[in-house]
């Protein structure tokens, strides 16, 4: 690790941006079990957010897996250096004055916490898409929970490896009982609440 850096001030600061852009910045981190609806969830509020002429951009976790974080495996450590990687893109998102929203399992309290410590309080806001692992399973988008259950894929969340489920989120949206135009206008009604929009 190298001690010969340091920060550099940028010219532009988050408020300027935040006042350009008429809006507020945050982290939305959807977690949640796989085939809960995290995606799909992020990326219908990432729509919603448009038309209401909002900055916001969506980190996936597959998405990411392609790129930033190809090499990168399952295991405890990497699923943690998987999320802090992510935690640090998503800080860079609030600081230009967009929304970043984060569609990751993120199965463990501490990585999450880790992230949410990044910034200020309410710069995270913590969305648990809760599902239950029958009914993920039964939507199966991927094909994985299949896999798993056949030990095809190793230290698979909700099978092989556990989910933590997040204690005091800012938002739970069940996507088992609610719709996905219910549960959009659940996330932006917070947001407007909060101020943030």
């Amino acid at each position: 690790m190298s001690t010969n850096i340091v920060w550099h001030q940028a010219t532009v600061n988050k408020e300027e941006r935040r006042k350009k852009n008429h809006h507020s910045s945050a982290v939305l981190w959807f977690t949640g079990l796989s085939g809960s609806g995290k995606s799909t969830l992020a990326n219908a509020v990432d729509r919603a957010l448009l038309d209401r002429d909002v900055r916001s951009y969506v980190l996936d976790g597959d998405n990411i897996r392609h790129g930033l974080n190809k090499g990168l495996g399952f295991s405890a450590a990497d699923r943690t250096e998987n999320i802090r990687r992510i935690g640090e893109v998503a800080k860079l998102f609030v600081d230009s004055g967009q929304f970043a929203l984060t569609a990751f399992i993120s199965p463990f309290r501490e990585d999450r916490d880790n992230v949410r410590a990044l910034l200020t309080e309410e710069e995270f806001i913590e969305i648990h898409v809760r599902c239950s692992l029958e009914e993920c399973e039964r939507r199966d988008p991927k094909g994985l929970y299949e896999k798993a259950r056949q030990g095809v894929i190793p230290e698979f969340t909700g099978i092989s490896s556990p989910y933590e489920e997040p204690l005091t989120p800012e938002l739970v949206i069940d996507t088992d009982r609610e719709t996905i135009e219910e549960s959009v206008m659940k996330v932006i009604n917070f947001l407007e609440e909060r101020g943030l929009l």
